[in-house]
């Protein structure tokens, strides 16, 4: 049990460190190539902050344990919601100028819906997979399309801001690119095996562990940059951070996962964790589109956000402790 709690902890720290300098190359190379700031910042970095969950949802999925895979996917998504994006209120009032993200929050919705509907019948078959991943695929390009389409765009200006700082030699951008990877793989495979050996010992489900402690760390590098944004007075990039990292997930995450090996679904995922899932969704809608208004979340916002997330994990670590004595 030590030996596993080491492991996640081990990992989780790899996982977080490779992932930010794989995304350091992938940007790096990115420019070197002349590829657009808003590209740079909508297709690679979202994919990079998102690559953890990707990875070990992956591996999890092939060593065949759909319930870390599937838990990773949604429980990140409402860490990123009710979590990241309360701890940020809360440090800084959240204002919402770009165009761009006011028009994927409705995107990131319906995703949401489309994701309940794929889990009534109780799994997630490789054609539920496929239509995720092509769903995806019709969202980054349209995205991509919106923002090349939408000069002058708030969201540019923040990636622009990001990007300033002095550009790394190509043969450094490749070298972590590749090693950033190959870390995110190793890191990974240890964070899977180590949540897995935690909840056999406990006697709960790895959907558990991929609810929480795996979700919050794989995370991290959201929260990181988020607040970095707010202090930097680019709050649509802190934003944008969790809306597409939500897309990635319920998608990319979900779909790649679900396409190498089809995943059961308990019940409660349904119930349970997708409700607190979509009406996160649904919040952060209507707080960040705006009714008559520019969207903004405020510290009182951000605060009810943190409060919901403490009580779902609160319910998590209840039914866990219910279990281990019961």
């Amino acid at each position: 049990m030590l030996l596993a709690i080491l492991a996640v902890i081990a990992g989780l720290a790899l996982l977080v460190w490779s992932a930010d300098r794989f995304v350091d190359g992938a940007a790096a190379t990115a420019r070197h190539l002349g590829m657009p700031t808003l590209l740079i910042g909508m297709v690679i970095i979202g994919f990079g902050t998102s690559a953890p969950e990707m990875v070990v949802s992956a591996l999890a999925s092939l060593q065949g344990n759909p319930g870390l895979a599937l838990g990773n996917g949604y429980g990140s998504n409402i860490t990123n919601i009710a979590l990241i994006l309360g701890i940020t209120a809360l440090l800084c009032p959240i204002a919402v100028h770009s165009q761009i993200l006011r028009k994927e929050l409705p995107i990131l919705a319906g995703v949401t819906l489309l994701s309940g509907y794929q889990l009534l019948d109780g799994h997630i078959s490789r054609l539920d997979a496929v239509v995720l991943l092509l769903v995806f695929a019709a969202t980054m390009g349209w995205s991509i399309w919106q923002g090349m389409k939408q000069r002058g765009d708030a969201l540019g200006d923040d990636f622009a801001h990001e990007l300033e700082d002095g550009l790394m030699p190509l043969k450094t951008a490749l070298l972590w690119l590749f090693f950033g990877l190959l870390l995110l793989v190793v890191s990974s495979r240890i964070l899977v095996w180590g949540a897995v050996e935690i909840a056999t010992a406990l006697g709960v489900s790895d959907l558990i562990i991929g609810l929480t402690v795996v979700a919050i760390g794989t995370s991290l590098p959201e929260l990181a940059s988020s607040i970095v944004a707010v202090r930097k007075n680019e709050h649509d990039l802190a934003l944008g951070n969790v809306i597409g990292s939500n897309l990635f997930n319920t998608l990319a995450v979900v779909g790649i996962a679900g396409a190498i090996q089809p995943l059961v679904v308990d019940p409660e995922v349904l119930y349970r964790d997708w409700m607190v899932m979509a009406a996160l969704t649904f919040s952060l809608f209507i707080l960040g589109y705006g009714i008559r208004k520019a969207g903004h979340i405020n510290r009182l916002e951000g605060g009810l956000l943190t409060l919901v997330y403490v009580g779902y994990a609160g319910y998590l670590v209840y039914t866990v402790v219910s279990t281990v004595t019961g």
